[in-house]
């Protein structure tokens, strides 16, 4: 079976703490009639800390879709090499070694995809299979992880390498004052991770089986109103309810491969919000330590869109407590509404 090993995490040096970031709501926005509740909603995130690719100061000036493009391929081909050598050097490989890259993003455009940059920039083999993923949302990590798996069940000695590279600074837009934009501000952040899947050897999480779900008619409620100014953030208010809608998802996948969505040795789940995360820790009825890997990830960089459960399964590598043969699953959320999981074994 395909084995994920340890992903490779970075975050920009600027950062914003919360107080920072309740401070600018009420500078920004001191006359907006729904101001308090924007403050308490953005508190009760739990966020202590967000990372951006530049000071908060030029983060709040908009100069135009063109330039915040730019800035997205300059920080990528400045912030991406990093952390794909660190992940190849954990996966004990190297560049050319790698059949397929899945790259994914929703918070820049780029055609040819950054993949072509790597390919002639990073050492990868001319024949390496391109594979971006730009319109799966948060939901991108954990699709990444499953499109890696089946890439490696079909051509069993291959390996893929997943980057995700997420800027969510470069689409704050200072005219969008919608409780939704206002709490958005408050809950993401920027990051670059990376980690490999091994077709054959490694150490880390064996793949077993893996599933997409998406919510009916749910397509409006995460998206991008594309504009001059570009991508415009839109959230609708039911989103915090939908661990309801997804949560027999997770139950349908465990199940089909005889295990118990409930009875889990380890939880890796998008960490999309607090809300989220205590309505599937209710549903699944399991500890809150068991969730406690996606609220590290929460608390010290806010929401980081496809890069949430890529660093949450580095927090899990870094704890090592697992025993050998541990059972669990990976979860990304994110617009559709979809789900992207998978369940797996640790593999010491």
């Amino acid at each position: 079976m395909p084995t994920l090993c340890r992903p490779a995490v970075a975050v920009p040096e600027h950062t914003i703490s919360m107080a920072e970031t309740l401070a600018l709501a009420r500078r920004l926005h001191a006359a907006h009639p729904q101001l308090g509740l924007v403050l308490r909603l953005i508190e009760n995130t739990g966020v202590r800390e967000r990372h951006l690719v530049r000071p908060i100061a030029e983060t709040l000036i908009h100069p135009g879709f063109e330039a915040r493009n730019a800035v997205y391929e300059e920080e990528a081909k400045a912030r991406v090499p990093e952390v794909v050598r660190t992940a190849l050097g954990s996966a004990d490989i190297g560049s050319r070694d790698i059949d397929a890259i899945f790259f994914v993003s929703c918070t820049g455009f780029l055609m040819p995809s950054l993949t072509a940059w790597m390919i002639n920039n990073l050492g990868f083999r001319n024949d390496t299979r391109q594979i971006p993923i730009a319109q799966l949302g948060c939901a991108a990590g954990g699709a990444a992880i499953n499109r890696a798996c089946d890439f490696c069940l079909a051509y069993p000695e291959a390996n893929a390498l997943i980057v995700a590279c997420e800027f969510c600074s470069l689409c704050y837009q200072p005219t969008d004052t919608g409780v939704g934009s206002l709490l958005s501000n408050g809950l993401f952040g920027d990051a670059v991770a990376a980690a490999v899947v091994r077709g054959d050897g490694g150490v880390g999480v064996r793949l077993e089986r893996n599933s997409s779900y998406l919510v009916p008619d749910t397509e409006e409620w995460i998206c991008y109103a594309v504009k001059a100014t570009g991508f415009h953030f839109q959230l609708d208010k039911r989103v915090p309810t939908t661990m309801a809608m997804l949560a027999p998802a997770l139950h349908t996948l465990a199940a089909s491969h005889g295990w118990d969505a409930s009875a889990l040795d380890f939880y890796i789940i998008h960490a999309g919000g607090p809300r989220i995360l205590e309505d599937l820790r209710q549903i699944l009825g399991v500890e809150a330590s068991a969730f406690r890997h996606s609220r590290g990830t929460l608390t010290d960089y806010g929401n980081i869109a496809s890069a949430v459960v890529l660093d949450s399964l580095r927090r899990m590598f870094d704890e090592d407590s697992l025993p050998d043969r541990a059972q669990g699953v990976i979860a990304g959320f994110g617009p559709g509404i979809t789900a992207e999981t998978c369940v797996g074994t640790w593999s010491a």
